[in-house]
């Protein structure tokens, strides 16, 4: 028999039980339903537990300064100021695998509001992109200080939830002002809940500011590790004129005429205790990371074979933890998935089994008039084929159903799957192959003249 009359005839047979045939489908639609619902269910959960581990820094990176060594004696890291403001402007610009960039300088020191005092866990003095790199984007009141607030050193900070409690009670702060080193600054937002960190660290203890402001009107040099309120009640007395920097200080101050003549070559005045910078995804945080190298090499004039002045430090356990986390969720629905088909294939066998049984005297008429085992064989294939097919297209319609319907009604984060519904496809058709063939094959090796005999 040429081919099409055999898909004609394994057509023809299907349609003469329309109900069996609907009923044998079933289990391959509530498989690939469930394949499809449950993969576009764990994808968006999948992008969901990445974005609550990215809000906790999993793809930042941290770009410190280099260690300074006298003697064979090492200082440690951040001992030579290296990093200035212009550094994560370049980074910003130049890396394509880094989605945002922010200079930051440390302070610690304490932090009054009326008859209440406070020392938060950090007090960084950073820009606008410092919010994005750590997922901080919505305020909880409030709103953010701007790009101009940095340009003007102007005395705005955000504050954490910590800082609201010890200070306010709770009660709204938006619009009062807390002191930091007899600095008055006006709180404009507030930061949302964030929790801990992974090594215990409370992140809603912190105050945010523009780092000009933190820095020349704060520190007034770079970021101590030491209590700065507690150095400044030793004695010493805080006026007015040491409060603000000289008129005559730009936001970028220039060497002096004797600083270029001592030391010829670059002195960066303006510089910043870190530089925290997020890598687009957690897979590009090696490129991320040889951008970031080969762009600060380029702007500190730094050989190919000289070491570099600074450090790169990704969050490689947040990392590892969300790898894991990811690859453990498409394992359990690869299994829930092959369980489901395997279910969907056995109930095809039952049927065309049956199916096979029932038809024994046609197949023994059409093998007497001449047909040959192996059109007997590839009839019976195409119809288990052309069975597992259409299940497939009905349980990817149903699966992407459920699926919207879940995300509607639960507002469970789902996200399509294209490779799942291409691998139903495929599957289905395998399964028609794989548990269609026992039964053509046994259908083949009837006899004639037994199976014209059977009642």
């Amino acid at each position: 028999m040429r081919h099409y009359q055999i898909i004609r005839t394994a057509l023809r047979a299907l349609r003469r039980n329309v109900m069996r045939a609907s009923l044998t489908t079933l289990g391959i639609v509530i498989g690939v339903a469930a394949v499809i619902a449950m993969m576009e269910i764990g994808n968006g959960s999948t992008i969901a537990i990445g974005r609550t581990i990215a809000s906790m820094g999993a793809n930042n990176l941290l770009v410190q300064p280099g260690t300074a060594a006298s003697g064979g004696v090492s200082f440690g890291a951040g001992t030579v100021m290296t990093l200035t403001p212009e550094d994560a402007e370049a980074i910003a610009r130049e890396c394509p695998a880094v989605g945002g960039v922010a200079p930051a300088v440390r302070a610690r020191t304490q932090v009054v509001h009326g008859n209440r005092n406070w020392v938060p866990m950090f007090i960084y003095g950073t820009t606008p992109a410092y919010l994005e790199v750590r997922d901080w984007t919505t305020m909880s009141e409030g709103e953010a200080f701007t790009d101009r607030d940095v340009r003007n050193a102007n005395k705005v900070c955000l504050v954490g939830q910590t800082v609201v409690r010890e200070l306010f009670g709770g009660a709204s702060p938006i619009g009062q002002e807390i002191r930091l080193q007899n600095v008055a600054f006006k709180i404009v937002g507030v930061l949302p809940f964030k929790g801990a960190n992974m090594m215990g660290m409370d992140q809603d203890d912190v105050v945010l500011a523009p780092w000009t402001t933190i820095k020349y009107r704060v520190v007034g040099s770079s970021a101590s590790v030491g209590n700065q309120s507690a150095a400044a009640s030793g004695g010493s007395v805080n006026t007015l004129k040491q409060l603000y920097p000289s008129s005559a200080l730009s936001l970028y101050p220039l060497p002096s005429a004797t600083e270029q003549a001592d030391r010829p070559e670059p002195v960066r005045f303006t510089n910043v205790d870190q530089i925290i910078a997020a890598a687009r995804t957690a897979a590009e945080i090696p490129a991320a990371i040889q951008q970031i190298r080969a762009v600060l090499h380029e702007r500190h004039h730094l050989r190919a074979d000289e070491a570099d002045d600074f450090n790169v430090h990704d969050m490689t356990e947040v990392t590892k933890a969300m790898s894991s986390t990811t690859v453990l969720m498409t394992k359990l629905l690869l299994v829930v998935a092959m369980i489901s088909l395997v279910v969907g294939g056995v109930g095809i066998m039952n049927i065309m089994l049956v199916s096979v049984t029932e038809r024994t005297r046609e197949i023994g008429l059409r093998m007497a008039v001449g047909a040959e085992p192996a059109s007997i064989l590839q009839q019976f294939m195409v119809e288990a084929v052309v069975l597992c097919l259409l299940g497939g297209a009905g349980g990817i319609l149903v699966g992407r159903g459920c699926s919207y319907l879940v995300n509607l009604l639960l507002h469970w984060p789902t996200a399509t799957s294209v490779g799942a519904i291409i691998a139903s496809v495929v599957v289905s058709a395998a399964v028609g192959i794989v548990f269609g063939y026992y039964p053509a094959w046994k259908a083949s090796r009837f006899d004639p003249i037994d199976a014209l005999r059977y009642e």
